[in-house]
């Protein structure tokens, strides 16, 4: 049976415009119409290869959130920090642990303890330095002048400077030591 219908539509795939004969047509041709259904397809495939990829991924995390008793490696990805982390925490003794032959055991309850359980702390804010006597640079050496002056080489100078504590001013790709200070100190 066909139809004496004829309609304008735009085609679904690739959006040219076409006489189609019946009201449902979405596309132009044969041709059209089996690169949409591939890509469609296509699309089916990638969407539950990410979804089982996605529970792949998750599944030893619930495996191991199921567990009593964690190894290390498995406390590391749990929480998701290194082995030396691990390893620091239980030497600072926030971390009690276990042995189970050779393997070091953490028990998870603990591990949430640590975690979840413990007041946060807030970082100690850095003590103020006592005031410094501000120098102006006409009153300083630069480095390269107190090793000429002095005949010394720069790592003993700078290991003199960082010893007796002398204030050191920086400008630009210099540095500048007073000298009232130097000169008391070296001669």
């Amino acid at each position: 049976m066909s139809s004496n219908i004829q309609i304008q539509r735009i085609c679904q795939h690739c959006s040219k415009e076409f006489t189609a004969r019946t009201t449902i047509t979405l596309y132009c041709s044969h041709r059209c119409n089996s690169a949409a259904y591939k890509q469609k397809v296509r699309a089916g495939k990638v969407g539950i290869s990410n979804k089982e990829t996605q529970r792949i991924k998750s599944q030893p995390i619930e495996e191991l959130k199921a567990k009593a008793f964690l190894s290390i490696a498995d406390t590391c990805k749990l929480i998701g920090i290194s082995r030396r982390t691990v390893y620091r925490m239980i030497e600072r003794g926030e971390l009690i642990t276990g042995k189970a032959g050779k393997r070091t055991i953490i028990r998870r309850s603990d591990l949430e303890q640590l975690l979840f359980e413990q007041p946060r702390t807030v970082a100690p804010q850095p003590e103020k330095q006592p005031e410094q006597k501000q120098y102006d640079i006409s009153e300083c050496y630069n480095l390269t002048e107190i090793q000429d002056k002095y005949s010394i080489s720069e790592t003993t100078l700078q290991n003199l400077i960082k010893r007796h504590e002398i204030p050191k001013i920086k400008k630009g790709w210099f540095a500048y030591v007073p000298k009232t200070e130097i000169d008391k100190l070296l001669s």
